[in-house]
């Protein structure tokens, strides 16, 4: 089998929550793609931090952070980023930890962040048949917010969080204020990200809604977290309009 890429610059950051077994493949197609592979635990209770910590122990390509309670995916990203900064690294790759997003796409969005890293490389996803109607259209409404709020700066996809950020400038956004935490993270990044002049670049992603025999497992709550998507947009659009003058002025200059 060929060696997966190692890189000192980017890595696969992965947060997860109670994903169960899934993660256990998540994380060893990760690796036959890439090296380093981090995950960071989100005060699971399903017995994956074990899992993790006993695969790194023998794969000194993958880091396991554990987090001792729940403080949501964007928390979790935060950690990640900020552990790897330290460490040297400039990008992240994040993906989901229950099978959704495909590992085969690693190295292809990170030869695009190298390409451009001052970007962020944004997975635009490509749906099976097995997708829900009601998620596949119901994300077009967030999309066509964060365009609006970004005065069409070219966001493919506002909600999949298969992508590359650079950590310098997600930090800044992140470490600016208090929101970013939860489900609302990768909306509002991309958002907050295009305010600060990170360009995005979208590539195709397939993406896979796993049955529960399957071993999918969905934190999705439909009126908690759409609840939390408004309130999300309903901020992002105010300082849009604050943002409006600077937007058009970029515009303007093509």
């Amino acid at each position: 089998m060929t060696e997966p890429v190692r890189s000192g610059t980017h890595l696969v950051l992965i947060p997860s929550y109670n994903p169960g077994r899934a993660v256990i493949d998540t994380v060893r197609a990760a690796r036959r793609q890439w090296n380093p592979v981090w995950v960071v635990v989100d005060g699971s209770t399903d017995g994956s931090d074990v899992w993790l910590q006993k695969m790194a122990g023998q794969d000194p390509g993958l880091t396991v952070v554990v987090l001792p309670i729940n403080q949501g995916k964007g928390a979790a990203v935060l950690e990640g980023i900020r552990q790897a900064r330290a460490q040297g690294f400039t990008h992240a790759l994040t993906m989901d930890s229950d099978g959704q997003h495909p590992a085969d796409r690693i190295p292809a969005f990170m030869a695009a962040s190298q390409a451009e890293p001052g970007s962020m490389v944004l997975g635009k996803p490509v749906f099976g048949p097995e997708a829900p109607a009601l998620r596949v259209n119901g994300r077009k409404v967030s999309n066509g917010w964060a365009n609006l709020e970004t005065l069409w700066a070219g966001i493919g996809d506002s909600l999949y969080g298969f992508r590359v950020y650079p950590i310098e400038p997600l930090m800044r956004v992140m470490q600016s204020q208090r929101f970013m935490r939860r489900f609302d993270f990768d909306p509002e990044a991309v958002v907050r990200l295009c305010w600060a002049g990170v360009k995005p670049v979208n590539l195709d992603a397939p993406v896979r809604y796993l049955s529960a025999d399957e071993g999918g497992v969905s934190h999705f709550r439909y009126l908690r977290d759409n609840t939390l998507l408004t309130w999300m947009h309903t901020r992002l659009f105010l300082g849009f309009l604050l943002r409006l003058p600077v937007l058009l002025w970029r515009r303007l200059r093509g």
